[in-house]
């Protein structure tokens, strides 16, 4: 059961990869993989809402991104992000990766997966859909967890370097990477500096999560003003602020 007393689960599903639940509390939906732990929140009255810090930062990457840009996810989790972006930022396209059908079943039938026709899901392997996919998409989104934690994909430098390569020319890729606890560094640090070179820009929250923002080739220009009004201009929109994350943006 849910730590919280106020949560009910509404669903439980057996999967090869383990157990997977959805629990209530209103106004919230939860999508646990295992017994404890949370990989996604739904805010029911807005599924493109995004509790979670670590999501927010992550749309930091669409400051560099073209108009209309189309969009892969690598994991789908419960759908808010798919939903954010689709919502807010007019892409022509997102994708969304997952390796478990069973996730994506949950996150339409209990946490408001948009049926937007832009959205395309894809059942399988993010490994295996990248190596296929060269030049393919503007924006890449990394946010492959399991039940005990980061994914085994994070570590490897040949994912990455087939994450860079499904990139078009003035593309961005964004990766939710875990910090490690006793240097404050994300985990596979060295490997990352090694494959993703050295234009790589980073941010952190306060879960834990170090957000990276690497380009397909050239640099990142980092214009703390210009990026700050972003910011303050979708804040109405998106019902929260940007800058927190802004401020903390360094080399990696």
């Amino acid at each position: 059961m849910p730590d919280n007393p106020e949560e009910t689960v509404v669903e439980t599903v057996l999967d090869d990869f383990g157990r997977l639940r959805v629990t209530e509390a209103f106004p919230y939906r939860f999508l646990y993989f295992g017994e404890s732990t949370e990989q996604s929140c739904c805010y029911l009255p807005d599924p493109a809402w995004l509790e979670y810090d670590y999501t927010r930062a992550m749309l930091l990457g669409l400051f560099w991104a073209k108009a209309q840009p189309e969009m892969t996810l690598l994991g789908l989790g419960g759908g808010s992000l798919a939903n954010c972006l689709l919502q807010h930022f007019a892409p022509r396209q997102v994708t969304a990766v997952e390796l478990r059908p069973a996730v994506v079943e949950l996150a339409v039938q209990w946490l408001g997966l948009s049926a937007d026709p832009r959205l395309q899901l894809v059942r399988g392997c993010a490994d295996d859909y990248v190596h296929r996919q060269a030049a393919s998409c503007d924006l890449l989104f990394v946010d492959l967890y399991m039940e005990g934690g980061l994914s085994r994909l994070q570590l490897e430098a040949d994912f990455f370097r087939a994450c860079l390569g499904a990139l078009r020319p003035h593309g961005v890729l964004i990766i939710n990477q875990w910090q490690q606890r006793d240097n404050n560094e994300p985990f596979a640090v060295d490997m990352l500096r090694d494959v993703l070179g050295p234009a790589v820009l980073r941010t952190e929250v306060e879960e834990g999560n170090i957000l990276l923002f690497v380009p397909a080739s050239g640099e990142l220009e980092l214009d703390p003003l210009a990026m700050q009004q972003w910011a303050d201009d979708l804040e109405a929109q998106l019902g929260y602020s940007l800058r927190p994350f802004i401020r903390n943006l360094r080399p990696l």
